[in-house]
């Protein structure tokens, strides 16, 4: 199973927002979905948080029980946001269009940073076998 927890983060005072949580178990095919588009995202943030796409990532699962994350891409060239992996004291840059596979059994966390303004969607996850 794949387990995710948001908090939405604004302002130079760091203020957090609403807190979501959503899992899907760890079997072929299953997806969980971030994002602005409430009827296709498990997770979904503040509909005028346009930094972040009707659809942004995607957690989909393998044959195999393995979990991976993707930036759907986007229409525009130059996206308003930045994607950051952290998985121990390891951290990646998710580009537009990539995938960062997740560490079965592991947990680590996800953030999407408004390029423009102090805010972000700040996620944890956690895999469980």
């Amino acid at each position: 199973m794949l387990e995710l927890t948001m908090a939405t983060v604004s302002g130079s005072e760091a203020a957090t927002g609403g807190m979501m949580m959503a899992d899907a178990p760890s079997e072929a095919g299953a997806v969980l979905r971030v994002g602005r588009d409430k009827s296709v995202c498990r997770i979904v943030v503040p509909g005028d948080w346009v930094f972040v796409s009707p659809v942004h990532l995607e957690f989909a699962c393998g044959p195999e029980g393995t979990w991976e994350v993707s930036w759907a891409p986007d229409s525009e060239p130059a996206p308003a946001s930045e994607v950051r992996v952290v998985v121990g004291n390891l951290g990646q840059s998710l580009e537009q269009g990539g995938v960062v596979a997740l560490p079965k059994g592991g947990h680590g966390e996800i953030t999407i940073s408004d390029r423009s303004e102090p805010r972000s969607v700040n996620m944890g996850f956690y895999h469980e076998l």
